[in-house]
């Protein structure tokens, strides 16, 4: 898979959003909304992919798939 970024707070007290696995950040922001916009915009143009992110207190807040990426969990009250 490899198709994913995360969102968190760095030590600057920036908020953050990184390709998984890079070394730096893809972008910088102000606000968790901002980055998690920016987050979601690339990986809707790279193709979809998994999002994850993280609170102030760097644990995880929520995870989701932004198409078209495939949902390893898709919800069970949906029909395909």
């Amino acid at each position: 898979m490899g198709k994913g970024r995360i969102v968190y707070r760095n030590s600057d007290g920036d908020w953050v959003n990184k390709r998984v696995g890079a070394e730096k950040a893809g972008s910088k922001h102000d606000t968790q909304a901002q980055a998690e916009a920016a987050a979601k915009e690339m990986l809707q143009k790279a193709g979809g992919g998994e999002l994850t992110i993280k609170g102030r207190d760097g644990q995880i807040r929520s995870k989701d798939t932004v198409a078209p990426g495939n949902d390893q969990n898709p919800p069970r009250d949906r029909e395909h």
